[in-house]
Formats: C-alpha cells, sequence, structure tokens
C-alpha cells in the first residue's frame, strides 16, 4: 500500500474563484449542449424464472438534477438502480450515462460516471481504514498517487469527514459510514450518484445531516427511497414506479399533494 495512506489527510485547498463570467444565454446554450446525465429508454428487464422487474420504463434526468424514485417494495426501483452502471444487464431497451451507452465496451467508464450507493453501508466498507475505503477506486483506476491523494482528500471534505481516514469504518456510527460510502463513490469523480434507500436506519440528527450533505453535492441523483419527508426536504422531482412501470413523473410539490395518486400506490404524505 502507499505510503500516503498511512498519513493523516489533509486539508482539502479551495477551489480559487473563477475569473470569467458568462451571461445568462450562454450558460442556457453550455447547459442545452450537454447530454443528459442518465437516459433511460424503453427498459425491459426479467429476473431468472421470468419474474417481469421493468416493463418498459423511461427516464431521463438533466445535468444536476436531484430526483426521487419512490414506489411500493418490489416495484422496479433498486432493479433500475443496477442498470445504471450495469451491474445488471442483458434486458430489452437502452441506458446512456452522460450520451455514453452501458454496453460491455464502455462499462469501466460507466462505473466511474455512476456511483452507486447501496443501503448498506456495509456492501462497500471493507478495508481496514477509511482512508483505504475512499482510496480503493482509484487507485484500481490505476492514477498517479498525487491524484489519489487529491480526490481521498476531495471526497472526505464534500462529506465533512476530514480527519476520518486512519479511522476503522466498523467503529463509526451508522450514519458516518454511510458518508464514508458516498465518500468511496465521489473519489471516482462521478456525474450520478444513484442512492438506494440513503437514509434507512438513521435517528434524526443523522438524517438532518444526510440531507445537508446531499443538498451541496452538485451531481445528478436518482434516490430510491420511501422516505417520504426524504423526498419533500431535497428532491424537487418525484417518479413513482409500480409494478415495472412509471406511472407518475413531476414536481414533488405537486405529487405530494395528489393524495389519492400515493394512496394508490402504497405510499403516504409526509
Amino acid at each position: 500500500m502507499l505510503d500516503y495512506l498511512e498519513a493523516k489527510v489533509d486539508t482539502v485547498v479551495a477551489s480559487q474563484p473563477q475569473t470569467e463570467t458568462q451571461t445568462g444565454a450562454a450558460r442556457m446554450a453550455h447547459a442545452a449542449a450537454r447530454p443528459a446525465a442518465v437516459e433511460v429508454g424503453d427498459l425491459r428487464y426479467s429476473y431468472p424464472g421470468g419474474f417481469p422487474a421493468l416493463r418498459g420504463v423511461g427516464l431521463d434526468v438533466a445535468p444536476g438534477e436531484k430526483v426521487a424514485l419512490v414506489g411500493p417494495n418490489g416495484a422496479g426501483k433498486s432493479t433500475l438502480l443496477l442498470h445504471l452502471n450495469g451491474i445488471l444487464r442483458g434486458g430489452e431497451g437502452e441506458v446512456r450515462i452522460a450520451g455514453l451507452p452501458v454496453t460491455q465496451e464502455n462499462l469501466g467508464r460507466i462505473r466511474a460516471l455512476v456511483g452507486l450507493v447501496f443501503q448498506n453501508p456495509d456492501d462497500q466498507l471493507f478495508s481496514p481504514t477509511v482512508l483505504e475505503d475512499v482510496a480503493f477506486g482509484p487507485l484500481y483506476m490505476g492514477l498517479e498517487e498525487s491524484e489519489v491523494r487529491r480526490r481521498v482528500n476531495e471526497a472526505l471534505a464534500a462529506v465533512h469527514m476530514q480527519g476520518y481516514g486512519p479511522r476503522m469504518p466498523h467503529r463509526l456510527s451508522l450514519g458516518e459510514r454511510k458518508r464514508v460510502a458516498i465518500a468511496t463513490v465521489l473519489a471516482m469523480e462521478p456525474a450520478v450518484l444513484a442512492l438506494d434507500e440513503p437514509s434507512s436506519g438513521l435517528d434524526p440528527r443523522s438524517r438532518r445531516t444526510l440531507i445537508r450533505l446531499l443538498r451541496e453535492l452538485p451531481q445528478a441523483m436518482l434516490v430510491a427511497t420511501h422516505d417520504m419527508h426524504l423526498v419533500r426536504d431535497l428532491l424537487p422531482r418525484t417518479v413513482i414506479v409500480d409494478a415495472g412501470l412509471v406511472v407518475a413523473d413531476g414536481p414533488t410539490s405537486e405529487i405530494l399533494q395528489d393524495m389519492h395518486l400515493l394512496e394508490e400506490h402504497g405510499l403516504e404524505a409526509p
């Protein structure tokens, strides 16, 4: 292991302010030229045995957009997330990340672009120290030591875990482990974060900390959750999935006011 893995994580140097400004029209033109962060077209997938988990899902997420993915258990939410970085493939339809199709030849790049955060952080944390866990992805990519160090520092700073590098993950609280799990994917500098039940099991204070953290991050987010308070407080757009289909897609403020729609798909207003 590199020598720096034994050192304390350095404080991240603040980014220098931009020296140029753009007109509003120029910013709009630049945004319009960027591909969607996530494009899912008529995605169909059945598990072995023939159970249809996704039955023609279509969904686009813009760069930087934060989207809730809600619905009853078994609706297809987690199955959809697993398609975003190619863990699940072999169905019909198309998935693109930042314009790049999710195919076998693109998997390395796709898995750097999509940071998948599992519900249980212990599924992602396996190294003796926080530092080694966060460094694992960049090291696997073969990056230079200085670049790995920079990414680790910035990822830990982004989740407000500076100074935790030498700590053992299993000695941290659940909320802290969830933040470290997010840091492990941020170190890959993804364009998209796909989070599965990120607030599950958290106490109120840890949940508030998580919401503040996620609100600060610039990446596009697709968040599968049953936590409708999280949806209300963090995610301006909500997509309801049920029985493998998108049954509603719109502003969170409007969807949360439609009691009939929520009840019909096993959801409750916060």
